[in-house]
């Protein structure tokens, strides 16, 4: 495949399933494919994963809606876990995903030997840097590489057009301090080894220095209301930049996030399915829209930055003043069940009053504000407010879809810091 085809195919919008629930969300907000994780392997031990079971009823709903599946299988294994990993491998026989994501040799022998028919996609973790590492990967059957984060957008230009294999980059969330995400921090300081997908995210940790010969003195360094953070670098943004990124060639475009919430998995994917549709539609006239934009910035964030793709060392700069970001919308729920016209059922996720003002975020369009017209119980009863953690029937004015999201937009007296 010629860099010009790479060019001329949709570019694919690839969004984190750290759950069944966000699988579902991501796909119902635009996701033309998710990856997640099983209970081992995948880099996120403590995020809620899959079991195999809820795998492959996952698999068969994303392959309903025309959506593809990527299971992680990106550790770097130890001797005692061969058999762990080949008897996982005949599990994913089983289920069918549409690629493994990977990065250790063994797994990727291992995966050709038992599930030849599965796609092989080349991990963030192993840091592929180069057009001739590209070559090597493609000969031992890997169709799909991520490329190392540390590269320059020209640099990832030059990998598309000098091979035929898939280029995977990603374009929004958590950027990590350490080469390719390979860190020892949290082995050195929490014993959890990020590399077996256990990280403690000790960079995102308050650091102050102290002397030796004034050990009870905490000396700060550019800190602020809540401490330093040394290594705490600013989230990746790639929005205003998605011609570019199409342009050079990459074939899909990663959301990182799979410890994410629902309400920020939603936001981010329909900020960017209606950033790329845009593009594809009248790519000479392409704006970024300010919902985009608001949108993205309404969700937890450390603010934002382009990474290394335009290589301005400003852009990777820690962020001091996360306390000073203000979130605008509170996640209330999100739809389970629509039993009729304007009666939706919901996951109560924070307090909801009857008579309130709230916010739909549907797939398409600005979101919906809406009244609550009354609130119902699992005993059929009408209340006046339903708590955290309950199942409760809206009357609303609009007839809404499973998996849209309910918010409250705060007030300036209400707005939380993030």
């Amino acid at each position: 495949m010629t860099n010009n085809n790479k060019k001329m195919k949709k570019v694919e919008l690839l969004a984190p399933a750290g759950s069944p629930e966000k699988l579902e969300i991501a796909i119902h907000y635009g996701a033309d494919a998710v990856y997640l994780g099983g209970n081992d392997f995948s880099l996120r031990n403590f995020s809620k994963n899959f079991s195999i079971e809820e795998m492959a009823k996952g698999i068969e709903f994303a392959h309903s809606m025309d959506a593809r599946v990527y299971v992680a299988l990106n550790v770097y294994t130890r001797n005692n876990e061969h058999d762990k990993l080949r008897n996982y491998l005949h599990e994913l026989k089983d289920v069918g995903p549409d690629a493994l994501i990977v990065s250790d040799p063994a797994v990727i022998m291992a995966a050709q030997e038992i599930v030849p028919e599965i796609e092989l996609h080349l991990s963030t973790q192993a840091n592929t840097t180069n057009y001739g590492t590209i070559l090597f990967w493609e000969k031992l059957g890997v169709t799909r590489v991520n490329a190392a984060r540390e590269l320059s957008l020209a640099e990832i230009r030059e990998m598309c057009e000098a091979t035929s294999i898939e280029v995977e980059t990603f374009i929004h969330g958590a950027m990590c301090m350490s080469y390719s995400g390979r860190c020892l921090l949290s082995a050195f300081l929490a014993n959890r080894d990020a590399n077996q997908g256990a990280c403690a995210h000790p960079c995102r940790w308050q650091y102050s220095v102290v002397e030796e010969m004034r050990p009870d003195e905490y000396i700060p360094l550019m800190e602020d209301s809540r401490g330093t953070y040394l290594f705490n670098s600013k989230d990746l943004c790639m929005i205003e930049h998605l011609p570019e990124l199409i342009q050079a060639g990459i074939v899909s475009l990663k959301i990182e996030g799979r410890m994410k919430g629902i309400n920020y998995l939603a936001t981010a994917v329909k900020a960017y399915r209606e950033a790329i549709d845009s593009y594809y539609d009248d790519a000479e006239n392409y704006v970024v829209k300010n919902e985009w934009l608001d949108g993205l910035q309404n969700v937890k964030n450390r603010g934002f930055c382009t990474g290394f793709y335009f290589g301005a060392p400003s852009e990777t700069e820690p962020n001091y003043k996360t306390d000073m970001m203000i979130l605008e919308h509170l996640f209330l729920g999100r739809v389970v069940d629509t039993k009729a016209d304007c009666l939706v059922t919901i996951n109560v996720r924070n307090k909801i009053f009857k008579g309130e003002s709230i916010e739909v975020l549907t797939p398409i369009g600005l979101p919906q504000s809406e009244i609550v017209l009354d609130i119902v119980n699992e005993k059929g009863e009408s209340v006046d407010f339903a708590q955290p953690n309950s199942r409760v029937d809206l009357v609303l004015g609009t007839h809404y879809s499973n998996n849209d999201i309910i918010r409250r937009k705060l007030d300036s007296a209400n707005k939380v810091s993030k």
